[in-house]
């Protein structure tokens, strides 16, 4: 008698030995491996709903949008300060020695300065066209000032007598009101004409002194006002003028005339050399 163990393998025997139809034969498919995405190269896989739940919960700073809109701001700011600086730069001559223009003023350069219309004592137009070709002195100050005023139009009067008799320079002197309500073209005449008749008066509406007192920057504001009378406050400041009329110097309040004189002298000399090569 056959035990079970023997049965068993003689039916084992006979299964395999019958050729079962391809359809009930099992299909074994090769195992496949998934891993995590990951947005690095190196370190630990982070899944992308992982990272996106971790940039949402991590925002930047406010910093990091404020300093590039700032530093736009600055450069658009840059941008038109040199395009009006450019704008009002005084146009030149194209060509060397035309019109009597100097070799050094056949480039343009931004410059203090710019267009005005003003009148003088003998209610005379007077244009920033009417100083080209010629060496300028100009301070801006009114006739009412108590004190710094009287001292600096002397030193402007100084200035010119010495350079006459020193040096053989001829300049032009020019005093521009910053006070056009009070400073009237009789009231300058006789005031100027105290300290050095050659010294030229210019007054205008107020709008066209705000126009060049802007163009040379120059400040001034009215204090201690009490009804009609009151003072100006200003920076008291005299520009030299070349004859391209570009501002070379400014001299502030602590120059004397002898340094205003000499500093003038040196600067006709540096352009007569330039003007020469």
């Amino acid at each position: 008698m056959l035990t079970p163990r023997v049965l068993k393998l003689s039916l084992l025997r006979r299964l395999r030995a019958v050729d079962l139809p391809p359809q009930w034969r099992p299909r074994l498919l090769p195992a496949r491996s998934y891993h995590a995405r990951s947005y690095s190269s190196g370190g630990n896989p982070r899944p992308m709903r992982q990272f996106s739940e971790q940039n949402e919960s991590n925002p930047r700073p406010l910093i990091y949008y404020v300093v590039p809109s700032a530093l736009l701001v600055f450069a658009g700011v840059a941008t038109f300060v040199h395009y009006n600086d450019e704008r009002r730069a005084v146009p030149l001559a194209k060509e060397a020695g035309q019109g009597g223009v100097p070799k050094r003023c056949t480039t343009n350069r931004p410059a203090i300065g710019g267009p005005f219309k003003l009148y003088d004592t003998e209610n005379n137009e007077v244009t920033e066209s009417k100083l080209r070709g010629n060496w300028t002195l100009m301070y801006f100050g009114y006739t009412s000032c108590p004190d710094m005023g009287p001292r600096q139009v002397q030193k402007i009067a100084d200035v010119v007598k010495v350079l006459e008799s020193k040096y053989g320079i001829k300049i032009k002197p020019l005093f521009v009101t910053i006070d056009p309500q009070r400073d009237s073209s009789t009231q300058l005449k006789a005031y100027l004409s105290e300290f050095e008749p050659r010294i030229v008066g210019l007054t205008g509406p107020i709008s066209a002194v705000r126009q060049i007192a802007q163009e040379y920057r120059v400040f001034f504001k009215k204090i201690e006002e009490v009804g009609q009378d009151y003072l100006v406050e200003s920076s008291h400041n005299m520009y030299l003028l070349d004859p391209c009329l570009e501002t070379v110097r400014c001299f502030g309040t602590e120059y004397e005339a002898s340094d205003i004189a000499e500093a003038v002298t040196k600067e006709v000399q540096k352009a007569s050399a330039s003007s020469t090569n």
